[in-house]
């Protein structure tokens, strides 16, 4: 069981970026997958889901909701994060996980980070 984040890079603010989630030995479409960040000197973020149940919830942080959006191509195994009008703020180390459970794990309002399977992350720098 394998996941694997790529997609990051230097990009301006105002800016648009997609990131990738793709996975192997396992469907991706089975689960949800969430995307967290890492910002330099922060705590890790849980900004998106995306469950597999029903008509595929998704959740979104506050600092994310309008910009960003989770998406799936079961064809290719590989869950997406269109990121647009990036901020500065949003510079950071991008992961995709999953535990592999149908529902996307809110706890309180907030994204929880008690995920099994984790990918490797992919750098996000927003500046001019």
């Amino acid at each position: 069981v394998q996941l694997q984040a790529s997609g990051g890079g230097l990009v301006r603010p105002g800016g648009s970026l997609r990131l990738s989630c793709a996975a192997s030995g396992f469907r991706l479409d089975h689960y949800a997958v969430g995307w967290f960040r890492q910002a330099p000197g922060k705590g890790r973020e849980g900004i998106s889901c995306v469950s597999s149940f029903g008509g595929g919830e998704t959740y979104y942080a506050d600092s994310v909701t309008g910009r960003f959006t989770i998406s799936r191509d079961n064809a290719k195994n590989t869950v997406y994060l269109q990121m647009t009008n990036l901020k500065t703020d949003d510079t950071a180390v991008y992961f995709c996980a999953t535990d592999r459970a149908t529902l996307c794990a809110v706890v309180g309002g907030s994204l929880s980070d008690g995920m099994r399977y984790w990918g490797k992350g992919t750098l996000v720098t927003v500046s001019s």
